[in-house]
Order: C-alpha cells, then sequence, then structure tokens
C-alpha cells in the first residue's frame, strides 16, 4: 500500500508541472542527499492518518453475538445504545457483546427496523466511546473510506478504499432496500455487518450492509462491491428506536398489502389488503396481481420493495394491477408511510 500510494503522487506530481502554464517547462528538481522525497512524505502523512482513525475509531466498533451467528455494532451514544443491522440481530432479544479490548457484556434489544435493515442493542454494563456520525449529504465519490468490523469473527479488522458510487437503491431481499446507498470499494466480508464505513476525519459515513454477489463467481461476492446504509438515514431511524423502540416516521412509501407469491416472474400476487390504507382506498383487492407500480414493473416482491424505496409517502403513482378476469386496471394510490413490523 505505501509504495503503491507513493507512486501515485509522484505520478500526480509530475502531472502537476507538465500541465500548469501555456507552454512547455522543463524544470528540473534537485534533492539533498540526506532528504526523503516529497512523494514519501505524503505516504507518510497519509498512513499516520490511517492509524490515527483506526486507533480513534476502532474502540467505538464492537463485536455482536447472537445464537445465529456474529456481527458488527458501532456505540451510538454515550448510553450504552449500540447501532447495528436488523439482519444482524434476527429475532433474537439478548446478546453477548464483545468490545474492542476483549471484554464481553450482555446486551438487550432496544428496536428494530427491518425495511431499513437497522437495529438498537443496549449495552447493560461496559462503556464505549461513541462515533459521531457525518452529513451523508455532504459525501463525494472518491472519499477515502475505511471499513471497520468484526469480518468471520476477526475482531477490529480494518479494510480500506474509496466511496465508489452514491444514492444506489440496493434491494437485501426479504422487503429489506438499502434507499441511497453508499457503495465502497472497502471490503465488506460477513461479519462486517453493522459495523463503521469512516472517512478520514473518524466520523461513520454509513453501516456497511452487504457485498454485491457476481452469478458468474458461483454467487460468490464480487471484489470491491459493498453498500453501507448512510448516516443520515442511521441518525434517523436509531433516534427512533432510542426515543420510542420502534419507527414512526420512516420516510419510506407504504402501500398497504400483504404479498402471497408471484407469478412466474410477472408480477406479485395480493394475498390481503391493510383496511383504511393506500391500497385499500384506491381500489386494490385481494387476488389482484401487481404489475406496475409508478410506471416501473414489480415481477418480484423484492422488485416491488425496491420501487417504492424510491418513492415517498404523500406521493401519487398508478399502480397498475391484473384482477381475477384477466382484466388490467390501473389505480391512483396515494403513498402512505412504512411502519415497518
Amino acid at each position: 500500500m505505501r509504495t503503491l500510494l507513493l507512486l501515485l503522487v509522484l505520478a500526480a506530481a509530475t502531472v502537476a508541472v507538465a500541465g500548469c502554464g501555456g507552454g512547455t517547462t522543463t524544470q528540473t528538481v534537485t534533492a539533498d542527499s540526506g532528504s526523503a522525497p516529497a512523494g514519501a512524505n505524503a505516504a507518510d502523512s497519509l498512513e499516520t492518518q490511517f492509524i490515527d482513525v483506526v486507533r480513534q475509531r476502532a474502540p467505538s466498533v464492537v463485536q455482536i453475538e447472537t445464537t445465529d451467528g456474529l456481527g458488527s455494532g458501532v456505540a451510538y451514544d454515550d448510553k450504552g445504545n449500540i447501532v447495528t443491522n436488523a439482519h444482524v440481530v434476527g429475532t433474537a432479544k439478548t446478546f453477548t457483546v464483545t468490545l474492542a479490548k476483549g471484554d464481553t457484556h450482555k446486551a438487550t434489544l432496544v428496536g428494530s427496523y427491518p425495511p431499513s435493515d437497522l437495529a438498537v442493542i443496549h449495552l447493560e454494563s461496559g462503556t464505549v466511546a461513541p462515533a459521531p456520525l457525518a452529513d451523508s449529504s455532504k459525501l463525494a465519490v472518491g472519499k477515502v473510506v475505511l471499513a471497520i468490523g468484526n469480518p468471520l469473527g476477526l475482531r477490529s479488522s480494518v479494510t480500506d478504499g474509496i466511496i465508489s458510487s452514491l444514492g444506489r437503491t440496493v434491494s437485501e431481499g426479504g422487503g429489506a432496500v438499502i434507499a441511497s446507498a453508499v457503495q465502497t470499494s472497502a471490503s465488506i466480508n460477513p461479519g462486517n455487518s453493522g459495523g463503521a464505513l469512516v472517512d478520514l476525519d473518524g466520523n461513520v459515513v454509513g453501516i456497511p450492509t452487504l457485498a454485491a454477489t457476481d452469478p458468474q463467481l458461483g454467487g460468490g461476492q464480487a471484489p470491491g462491491i459493498g453498500f453501507a446504509i448512510p448516516s443520515d438515514t442511521v441518525r434517523n431511524i436509531a433516534d427512533q428506536l432510542v426515543k420510542n423502540g420502534r419507527v414512526t416516521n420512516s420516510g419510506r412509501a407504504y402501500l398497504g398489502v400483504e404479498i402471497a407469491s408471484t407469478l412466474q416472474g410477472t408480477g406479485v400476487v395480493v394475498a390481503a389488503v391493510t383496511k383504511g390504507g393506500p391500497a385499500d382506498k384506491a381500489g386494490v383487492r385481494a387476488g389482484d396481481v401487481i404489475l406496475k407500480v409508478a410506471g416501473k414493473p414489480t415481477p418480484t416482491a423484492d422488485d416491488l420493495a425496491t420501487v417504492l424505496a424510491t418513492l415517498k409517502p404523500g406521493q401519487t403513482v398508478p399502480v397498475e394491477v391484473r384482477r381475477a378476469d384477466g382484466s388490467t386496471k390501473t389505480l391512483d394510490v396515494k403513498l402512505g408511510q412504512n411502519p415497518g413490523t
């Protein structure tokens, strides 16, 4: 890593000299025999930043153990609340938490919100320094980030990369969808889920959640493509879970239907309609097959969840359904607020 950074810095310096001004300029740089090259100093400085951030932020990341497996969490405040992924806690109510220094403590569930794959647990003892959250609306592609977590049970492991993309909508399956996901090249491995994706100021920009899979690799992880829940979403959901134990203002669109199955990838069958909910008010019936929402096809339940994650409560959108008699109908549905589960 250090050698690569040195080469990159030197290359950048050469381009800067050649590209300045309107003509061709030749410059000779002579270094004292006892002094370190400028590129080496820059590499040392960046390396020092990495070390400082890890020393500062790794103690804020914990390992969470349930009967089903291991995951990671991040200290959310100074009251013992730890934020993590909903899929890390699963259906468990109690947990064993291992701190960065190795001591273990019991924790209990505060609340979970599976649609955004976020949860909060509370330490019964022990203290963990909280990690400050960044303003994810100000993130930029190319920003250097570090992923800190417990992949494969290897406590306090760190990987590095950059923010590769912003604003993606990523389905995790089972109705969980990350809206405005932070894509990163930092490696996200099993056990990293719920940990911290931090910038070089030590601020948490997101909660690592999943890695992309590649069908050409037999469903294995695609190298260098991971996704994190943005810190603004984390703050919104965690604040509500800490205060109320549930989410009442998710900012996520809600249709108000229960899905029975899919029809060979052509649409989703409505098993039940929530009485008084958005779909009910618009005339959607049990037995209807939802074909499109807001003009976008919904061949599977995950596709439906992904489309809804791109919409907002209060929006009125067309919902195309196929009736039991084979006829199709487009209904205007005013979306509600997703209440979670």
